[in-house]
C-alpha cells in the first residue's frame, strides 16, 4: 500500500511538473529530461509512468476534462439556474486555472494542436456541449432572449473563455483572469439577457469574481 501510495504521488508529481512546463514553455519546447529535472525524479520513475511525452499530454488533458465535467454535475446539483450554473462553471474554470498548472497546461495543449486521444474528446467539443446545454436551460427558464442562435451563442462564449487566457498568457499574470471573465459576462449580459433580469446576473458576476478573492 505504501509503495503504491509513493507511486500515486510521483506520478502526480511529474504530471505537475510537465503542466507547468507546458504552461510556460510550450509543448515542443519542453523535453522530458526538462520534465525530470523540474520534478525531481528519475528518467527512470518518470519512464515507469509514461513512455512518451505525447503521453503526459494525454494525462493532463484527461485531469482537465475529469475537472469541466465534475464542475458542471456539481453546478447542476445545486438547483441554479441554468445561466447561473453556466456563470459558475465558467468562473470555477477560471480558478482552477490559477490554482495550478493543469487546467492552464491543458489549455495551451489544446490550441497548439496536440492531439486528443480517443475516448478523450477534445475539450472544447465538450465545452461547447456544457455551454449548449445550459443556454437552452435559460431559453427555457426566459433569462436570455428566446431567439437567440444557441449554437452561435455557444460558439462565442467558448472562444471568448479561451481568449481571455491565450491573450493574458503573455500580456498579463493568470490571477487576472477572473477579471476577464467578470468583463465578458457584463458584456454578454447586456446582450442576452432581458432587461427585467439583468440586473441580478451583472450583481452575480461582480459576486462571483470578488469569491475568486481576486478582484
Amino acid at each position: 500500500m505504501a509503495r503504491q501510495l509513493r507511486a500515486e504521488q510521483t506520478r502526480a508529481t511529474i504530471i505537475t511538473a510537465a503542466a507547468d512546463l507546458f504552461d510556460r514553455h510550450g509543448y515542443e519546447s519542453t523535453s522530458l529530461s526538462d520534465i525530470v529535472e523540474h520534478a525531481h525524479v528519475t528518467k527512470g520513475a518518470l519512464y515507469f509512468h509514461f513512455a512518451a511525452k505525447e503521453d503526459l499530454a494525454h494525462a493532463i488533458m484527461e485531469l482537465q476534462s475529469r475537472a469541466s465535467r465534475q464542475l458542471a454535475r456539481e453546478m447542476d446539483s445545486r438547483g441554479l439556474t441554468s445561466l447561473e450554473a453556466l456563470m459558475r462553471i465558467t468562473f470555477g474554470l477560471a480558478r482552477l486555472s490559477v490554482e495550478g498548472p493543469i487546467l492552464r497546461a491543458g489549455l495551451r495543449l489544446a490550441t497548439g494542436g496536440v492531439p486528443v486521444k480517443p475516448p478523450l474528446r477534445h475539450p472544447f467539443e465538450e465545452w461547447m456541449d456544457i455551454v449548449t446545454s445550459r443556454l437552452l436551460g435559460a431559453v427555457k427558464e426566459a433569462d436570455v432572449h428566446p431567439d437567440i442562435d444557441v449554437d452561435a451563442v455557444a460558439h462565442f462564449l467558448v472562444s471568448s473563455f479561451v481568449g481571455t487566457r491565450v491573450v493574458g498568457r503573455t500580456q498579463e499574470p493568470v490571477a487576472r483572469q477572473p477579471r476577464r471573465l467578470a468583463e465578458m459576462w457584463h458584456i454578454v449580459i447586456r446582450g442576452l439577457v432581458p432587461v427585467t433580469r439583468r440586473a441580478r446576473y451583472l450583481s452575480l458576476a461582480a459576486r462571483l469574481e470578488r469569491e475568486a478573492g481576486l478582484a
